[in-house]
C-alpha cells in the first residue's frame, strides 16, 4: 500500500469520526433521535436517549478523528499509522459485533447501513496494518 493510500484510508476515517463526533458533541439529542440522518433512526429503538452516553460517544469520535488527522500527515510514519489503527479496532470491533446481534428491529435496508458502515470501520484500519510500500508518492513522504 502506498502511502497516498494510507492517507487516504485515515481521513476517510476521520471524516466519519468528525461527523459522528462533531454531531453527538455538540446536539446530542438530535443524534440521538436523527442518526445517521436522511431519515434513517438507527438509535432509538435500541434503548432510550442517555445525554452523557451520547456526549462521550461524541467526545471519543472527535479523538480518534484527531489521531487519524495527526497520523494523515505522516503516513510514511509506520508506528503511528499501525498505532491509529490498532485504537480503530480497538473500537470498532467490539462494535460492529455488538450491532450484528442487534439488527433484529431494523429494516432490510437499515440491516444493511448497519452492517457496510461498521464493517468499513473495521476494514480501513485492518487493512492500514499492511506494509506500505514506498511508490510513486514516497518522494513527497520522506
Amino acid at each position: 500500500m502506498t502511502f497516498s493510500v494510507r492517507r487516504w484510508l485515515l481521513l476517510l476515517l476521520a471524516a466519519t469520526a468528525v461527523y459522528v463526533g462533531v454531531w453527538a458533541a455538540a446536539a446530542p439529542a438530535s443524534w440521538w433521535r436523527s442518526f445517521p440522518g436522511a431519515g434513517h433512526r438507527w438509535l432509538p429503538v435500541l434503548g432510550d436517549y442517555n445525554e452523557h452516553l451520547a456526549r462521550d460517544v461524541g467526545a471519543f469520535n472527535l479523538a480518534l478523528a484527531v489521531l487519524a488527522i495527526g497520523a494523515a500527515r505522516r503516513p510514511a510514519d509506520g508506528f503511528l499509522v499501525r498505532l491509529t489503527a490498532l485504537a480503530w479496532l480497538t473500537f470498532s470491533v467490539p462494535h460492529l459485533l455488538y450491532h450484528l446481534g442487534h439488527l433484529a428491529p431494523y429494516a432490510p435496508i437499515d440491516r444493511a447501513g448497519n452492517v457496510l458502515s461498521l464493517g468499513l470501520v473495521v476494514l480501513a484500519p485492518a487493512v492500514l496494518l499492511l506494509p506500505a510500500r514506498a511508490g510513486r508518492d514516497a518522494a513527497e513522504n520522506p
